[in-house]
């Protein structure tokens, strides 16, 4: 019964990960045959530096249209443009401060 199971899990295995192969190659496929389509999104920056007593300090940097590519998985070293519209909010950690 375990033995069956874990043959059947590895199939299924196999089968999302071959499935996952060919959709990243059509999608890389038509990025290049587009000839690398690239696109912007506005984000929001925010900073937030730790002060003493356990406290934060949140400060707005403002907003930067950012590069972005138009395709399903990243191509080309940028994010793709469906997922900084999701996360259109970026934070940027300072350290610890000095006491």
């Amino acid at each position: 019964m375990m033995r069956r199971l874990g043959v059947w899990l590895l199939r299924v295995a196999g089968g999302l990960a071959a499935l996952l192969l060919v959709a990243f190659g059509i999608d890389w496929t038509v990025y290049v045959m587009r000839k690398s389509p690239q696109g912007s999104v506005e984000v929001s920056q925010f900073m937030s530096v730790p002060l003493k007593g356990q406290k934060t300090e949140y400060d707005l940097l403002g907003t930067a249209d950012v590069a972005c590519d138009v395709a399903l998985f990243p191509h080309g070293g940028e994010t793709p443009c469906w997922y900084l519209r999701r996360h259109a909010t970026q934070w940027e950690n300072v350290g610890a401060p000095a006491y």
